[in-house]
């Protein structure tokens, strides 16, 4: 059962973690909420598709946030208790740094458990809707309304944009048409125009009063024509076709369907290769979540020695290797250059390894670990060049 100590150190630790995890989350969902909004700017039909988009994107950034947020937290409680001198208590009245990882051990066993079915069943999911809704928003016809300064796409070649629009959107005021047709290119404009769809919104009927048509015609010059009305009637875009099934990538698959080889009838068949670098991926980015403790907590005992930034420099170089490392054995093991076991392993075993080593290291001497020494070493290293360039005083005669 949990101690008092122990759940002391977890009402530290929770509200932490929440904060860093919800910080860390929206940090990266605004990234690429900028980018959602840049992709579909040009189709302004498309805009309401950006709050679905971003909601499915929640799980894959979850998934990323997790464990960065989770070493985060660690490393400020434990550094929070080794400035107030908590730490050093902690220790002194004969407990050790073995009984002080094991309530931060328990979480990260929860919080693998929660990454499996982020990981597992969440993003698959998540990941096949964002492209469905990607798909539908770039694909959507076009509404027959128009927003004032802004292009918009009619289809058949159609491009146009007005400086003024009513409240209806089709009401339009000083209107400019672009249209391209078998690499000829047309250039209309009126001083005011009306947009009106079919019934069954097939087609479209654009309506303009007192304008210009500029056709360009190879080897015969420019055609111009003033008119006092005119009316373009054009078909809209045609629906694009339905979005394939699911089951196209091996990141679409959840745990069940990786482990039985896929989907019965998928779109696109997915070689072993591929199924068994996907997998082995996911188990270890879950698998790493319960090493973070024995990183984060021998560089946040050695923050009060003030090693803090070094440490956490360090910290993030490590888990940046870790993850590129992952990913770049995924990528060999799906091209079926290396064995997946080989390809996504091999990069887990060296981290645990290293994670292990650091944390063994400290147990003796808290607050002094291989990551510490490094540091002082390249730092009385740096200490002795600077000195040995700076001029020295002369002595005075």
């Amino acid at each position: 059962m949990p101690t008092i100590l122990d759940r002391y150190l977890l009402r530290q630790l929770l509200p932490t973690l929440l904060l860093c995890l919800g910080t860390v989350l929206i940090a990266l969902l605004l990234e690429r909420l900028l980018r959602l909004f840049d992709i579909l700017a040009e189709n302004s039909h498309a805009l309401p598709a950006v709050f679905k988009l971003v909601l499915n994107l929640v799980p894959y950034y979850l998934g990323l946030a997790l464990p960065a947020a989770f070493f985060v937290a660690l490393f400020v409680v434990v550094s929070k208790l080794g400035d107030e001198n908590e730490l050093d208590a902690y220790l002194a009245g004969g407990q050790s740094i073995a009984r002080l990882t094991r309530p931060f051990l328990a979480v990260s066993i929860v919080l693998a458990v929660l990454s499996a079915w982020v990981f597992g069943w969440l993003q698959p999911y998540s990941r096949y809707d964002y492209r469905a809704v990607m798909y539908s928003a770039l694909n959507a016809g076009w509404d027959a309304r128009l927003q004032p300064g802004t292009f918009a796409s009619a289809g058949s070649g159609y491009m146009l944009t007005a400086d003024e629009v009513d409240k209806t959107g089709r009401g339009l005021r000083h209107v400019f048409i672009r249209r391209e047709v078998a690499g000829r290119e047309e250039l209309t404009t009126g001083e005011t125009g009306a947009l009106t769809p079919s019934e069954d919104g097939s087609r479209l009927t654009l309506s303009l009063v007192g304008g210009d048509h500029y056709r360009d015609r190879p080897g015969a010059g420019l055609l111009a024509v003033h008119f006092a009305t005119l009316d373009s009637n054009t078909a809209f875009t045609p629906d694009a076709p339905p979005f394939r099934a699911r089951g196209g990538n091996e990141r679409e698959l959840s745990f069940p369907e990786l482990l039985g080889g896929g989907l019965p009838d998928p779109a696109t068949p997915l070689t072993p290769a591929k199924i068994a670098g996907e997998l082995y991926g996911r188990i270890a980015r879950t698998l790493s979540l319960p090493l973070l403790p024995l990183l984060a907590i021998p560089l946040g005992m050695s923050a009060k020695r003030g090693k803090r930034t070094a440490s956490l420099i360090v910290a993030a170089v490590l888990m940046l290797l870790f993850h590129h490392g992952l990913q770049l054995g995924e990528s060999l093991a799906e091209s079926g250059k290396v064995n997946a076991l080989a390809g996504v392993w091999t990069p887990w075993l060296l981290f645990a390894a290293l994670c292990g080593y650091i944390y063994s290291q400290s147990l003796s001497r808290p607050g002094d670990n291989p990551v510490t020494r490094v540091v002082s070493a390249i730092e009385d290293f740096v200490g002795a060049i600077v000195s040995r360039l700076r001029p020295r005083k002369r002595a005075s005669s």
